[in-house]
């Protein structure tokens, strides 16, 4: 059986939607999927998951959240380059700087995204949960 974990952090709620769609799209047939907040996934969770989705809203000028999701992310990342990896967030201004930006630092650190990332503009649309829906498919699949 195929497990997926799906970790995210969210502060209005758009992001834990968007991980909520993920979820959605990766529950197939002998798939497990499990949905943390990225304040309760630890390094030591890792090696249980063959896949893993992040999600986290843009922050300030245009990163990563800096005192829950930044430190949780930062000590995975080492983790993570035999791991099939999905990215997807929220952001309220800006263009998705801080995903080309996430992106960018991944491939650098040989981290292999294994489909698009999906970002949406405030609350997600349907057009952007069914992306999400995508996503989570994709890893499961995998």
């Amino acid at each position: 059986m195929k497990k997926i974990a799906v970790i995210y952090w969210s502060g209005t709620g758009n992001t834990e939607a968007m991980a909520n769609a993920v979820v959605e799209g990766a529950q197939i047939e002998n798939t497990e999927v499990q949905l943390y907040t990225a304040a309760d996934f630890t390094t030591d969770l890792v090696d249980q998951y063959d896949a893993l989705a992040f999600g986290c809203s843009s922050m300030g000028a245009e990163q990563l959240e800096e005192e829950v999701f930044e430190p949780m992310f930062t000590a995975v990342e080492p983790l993570l380059t035999t791991k099939n990896v999905a990215l997807f967030g929220s952001y309220g201004w800006g263009d998705g700087e801080w995903m080309r930006s996430w992106e960018e630092r991944c491939a650098a650190a040989g981290i292999m995204l294994v489909t698009d990332s999906v970002i949406g503009n405030d609350y997600p649309s349907e057009e952007v949960n069914e992306s999400c829906k995508v996503l989570g498919k994709a890893l499961a699949i995998l």
